[in-house]
């Protein structure tokens, strides 16, 4: 039997040369990796170890959005919120998948992956980093800390016309947290999950034309993302850490 590691270095073989650098100003290259999981699933340590490992590469975005519908089992998630319960629904509802399940992984808001697949995973991940990014994100005066920064948005030189409605995100995440759970299926297991997301919010409705300019508010320095996506439950166009 392949182990997580044996897995994990075929699905990094299996992207192209130089996809794991990321060079200043291209930070809408990102391909953003959303993990639907849940501290009440025992299928799903894998998956966020998985999560983990995609945290040092840099063309990627990896968020955890742990969801609450395991909670019924004994043991209640200390970061489930029904609002990525609802994101996932979303995600099957336009993709029109039947069922939602952990750990499932959302890559770019289009292609559905069984979350601890890591070799699939890499396959999907270089399949995004190949295609032309519909918009450039520009970030401006990123602070240190608390503080306001501008972001700018406009359709990329060489990509498609886009169509509204677009939503422009904030996404403001935890780079680790650690529990002991000691209910439900994980009982006994002291268990760390890597950017798991805090908040999810938009900041501002774009209809893909002219360029638009948001300025984001950071109030202490918790690390934040923007995603441009389709509203409500579409592809991710970008997106850009802000710190």
């Amino acid at each position: 039997m392949k182990t997580l590691t044996t897995l994990l270095a075929a699905a990094w073989m299996a992207l192209p040369l130089g996809a794991g650098a990321q060079s200043a100003g291209s930070s809408s290259d990102l391909v953003v990796v959303e993990l639907f999981t849940s501290q009440g699933c025992s299928s799903c340590p894998p998956a966020d170890a998985l999560l983990h490992q995609l945290t040092a590469r840099d063309d990627v975005l990896p968020l955890a959005l742990h969801v609450d519908y395991w909670d019924y089992i004994g043991w209640k998630d200390q970061f489930a919120s029904p609002a990525h319960t609802l994101r996932q629904k979303g995600y099957a509802q336009i993709g029109g998948r039947q069922m939602v399940y952990t750990p499932q992984m959302i890559i770019n808001g289009q292609d559905d992956v069984v979350g601890a697949n890591a070799m699939k995973l890499g396959e999907v991940i270089a399949e995004h980093k190949m295609r032309p990014n519909p918009v450039a994100i520009t970030v401006d005066g990123t602070p240190s800390g608390a503080g306001d920064i501008s972001v700018q948005l406009r359709r990329a030189d060489t990509g498609p016309v886009l169509n509204g409605p677009i939503s422009v995100q904030l996404v403001r995440y935890t780079p680790e947290r650690t529990v002991d759970i000691t209910r439900g299926e994980l009982a006994g297991r002291s268990l760390s999950y890597a950017n798991v997301v805090e908040t999810l919010e938009p900041v501002a409705q774009w209809d893909g034309s002219a360029e638009l300019t948001v300025s984001v508010n950071l109030p202490d320095a918790l690390p934040a993302a923007i995603l441009v996506q389709r509203a409500p439950f579409g592809e991710i166009l970008g997106a850009a850490r802000l710190n």
